[in-house]
């Protein structure tokens, strides 16, 4: 069976504008969810699988609809966000035009939350729950036959006009079986980060699931259940992306940092091994110590992304971050001393939040001095606690996620927490936030002694123009 899985292009993604530097890097990430079903039919099953990450290669649907013509697919599989919905659905509409038989199948986190509403849309012809790998395979083994399908956990189709949901399927335990994902599929040269030195990167994921209780955040389709690769097998695939020629890796785990003894084995076997290479990670400041830090430097840390959200702990508090601002500095202040850059992530527009709250974020961003910060108006995202609380207070005042989700237009505007501030006022704010802590004399000046590359020279300036061009 000829297999075809496709990134969608990103021509009507609901919010894009909110993000500086996360813009440079979405469009260049590969597709990971994707290459890790390539990888696991190319290992476990005799199906043809073939990637086409538009995005990356800048296809328009005309383009997309010959590349999907030449492959003559029987089945298409799309991953489906909420906030690309859209884009997943005109891929579904154009896979059927070329296609009229084959078969679309969709994953992902929005199909987790509204799989009804999903499989209603009539491109669509299966949808897969939860982590996809071996619901995947199964159904494209039994694809034909009805009657199998009902006992593979993690499915969605219609029979007769009814839909049929076979249940969750539980989380995969041992992730150290999946095969890594398939990245000879894609022109994974292509890939670079704004955060870079060089203009070849790729992601890579070492655990899923997320232990802490954030309300502004959600990962259904993985649960909340922290679930992680041995050291050997995530230093396995880092060598074996050496090998592809590819040194410098963003590793996207909500939380690389979770199981502290895991990171330093990671650490101890990169350095056994000899990998020159660059890597960035994502952590919680209540998840790091002097010592981690030491070992993650001396073996190519080269930048950790934290999530502050909020420079008040009235509002901290309102996130559930269970941080102070004093664990904050000194964490930042331990990172600088090991020498690893650090990105901050925060949000304004939370519950509960004051202009006076707002210019109190700002002022912490500052002062902690990190080397790049990402800013956003917090979104109620649907399956997030702030969501619920939005609709059972009336601030948030129709389920706006679930109506979108039967009724996808590219008119949406996602909902805010309207408490205090208009979006257009958040988005103002939002503004100023960004100029005050990118166009200070200082900080430029300090960005362009720490340049490492010409290809980081070009993206950061890209990347500035966009700050200076702001609003």
């Amino acid at each position: 069976m000829r297999v075809l899985l496709i990134n969608p292009p990103r021509e009507n993604e609901i919010i894009g504008n909110n993000p500086v530097i996360i813009e440079e890097e979405r469009g260049h990430n590969p597709p990971l969810g994707l290459l890790y079903l390539a990888g696991h039919l190319e290992k476990h099953s005799e199906h043809q699988v073939a990637v086409i990450d538009s995005q990356v290669e800048e296809l328009s649907y005309e383009a997309l609809e010959a590349r999907i013509r030449d492959a003559a697919p029987d089945v298409v599989g799309l991953t489906a966000m909420t906030m690309t919905l859209i884009d997943v659905l005109k891929t579904a509409r154009t896979v059927k035009a070329v296609r009229p038989h084959a078969r679309v199948v969709l994953g992902g986190p929005h199909v987790h939350l509204f799989p009804q509403e999903t499989i209603s849309f009539e491109d669509v012809d299966f949808l897969v729950m939860g982590e996809g790998e071996e619901a995947f395979k199964e159904l494209l083994d039994f694809i034909d036959d009805p009657e199998r399908l009902k006992d593979i956990k993690g499915l969605v189709f219609t029979e007769n006009g009814r839909i049929v949901n076979t249940g969750l399927r539980p989380p995969i335990e041992d992730l150290d079986a999946l095969a890594f994902p398939a990245r000879h599929l894609v022109p994974y040269r292509r890939y670079s980060s704004l955060l870079a030195a060089g203009d070849c990167v790729t992601t890579v994921f070492t655990s899923r699931g997320c232990p802490f209780k954030c309300t502004f955040c959600d990962r259904p389709h993985l649960g909340k259940r922290f679930r992680a690769r041995s050291a050997a097998n995530v230093v396995d695939e880092l060598a074996e992306c050496v090998r592809m020629g590819i040194d410098e890796f963003l590793i996207y785990d909500d939380t690389f940092t979770v199981d502290r003894q895991r990171v330093i084995e990671i650490c101890n076997d990169i350095e056994r091994r000899g990998l020159d290479i660059r890597f960035d990670i994502r952590a919680r400041v209540d998840t790091v110590n002097d010592e981690m830090l030491a070992r993650l430097a001396a073996v190519g840390c080269t930048g950790i992304h934290y999530g502050v959200e909020a420079g008040t702990e009235k509002i901290l508090k309102v996130l559930n971050k269970g941080l102070s601002i004093r664990q904050v500095e000194d964490v930042f202040r331990m990172t600088r001393h090991h020498g690893i850059p650090v990105l901050a992530y925060f949000m304004i527009g939370s519950p509960g939040e004051t202009l006076e709250d707002i210019e109190t974020t700002f002022r912490v961003a500052r002062r902690l001095r990190p080397d790049y910060v990402h800013m956003t108006v917090l979104t109620p995202f649907p399956g997030t606690a702030i969501y619920r609380m939005g609709l059972e207070s009336g601030v948030i005042e129709r389920d706006v996620w679930r109506e979108f989700a039967e009724r996808p237009e590219p008119v949406f505007e996602p909902p805010h927490w309207g408490e205090h501030f208009t979006r257009a006022e958040l988005n103002d704010l939002l503004t100023r936030g960004y100029k005050s802590f990118y166009l200070r004399p200082s900080y430029v000046a300090g960005r362009i002694l720490a340049l490492r590359s010409w290809g980081e020279l070009r993206r950061k300036v890209r990347a500035g123009l966009k700050v200076v061009g702001m609003r």
